[in-house]
């Protein structure tokens, strides 16, 4: 009963209020945006698991460190094929 009653109490809510964030944040380049969905993922996963353990704000605080690390591998790995693609069609072009 103590997992649903952390559960209720913080997690669900700062979820919510995560995801309703996101939404407000489209003038941010493709960069700012995969980092702030991984970060909001994070700590959305970590207050989750945070509440499961007893600590939902320290839980938050560890996944959203987690996804923000992420996110930002994500974009690079993004960024990087889709420069492997430009040069593909830059190359064909002169060929």
């Amino acid at each position: 009963m103590a997992i649903a009653s952390a559960l209720s109490r913080f997690a669900l809510p700062a979820a919510g209020a995560l995801i309703l964030s996101l939404a407000a944040c489209g003038d941010l380049n493709p960069q700012q945006q995969r980092a702030l969905t991984g970060t909001a993922a994070g700590a959305a996963g970590g207050a989750l698991v945070g509440a499961i353990a007893g600590d939902a704000a320290l839980g938050a605080a560890i996944g959203a460190g987690a996804g923000l690390a992420g996110g930002l591998i994500v974009d690079k790995v993004q960024t990087d094929k889709e420069a492997a693609y430009r040069q593909g069609v830059a190359d064909g072009r002169r060929n």
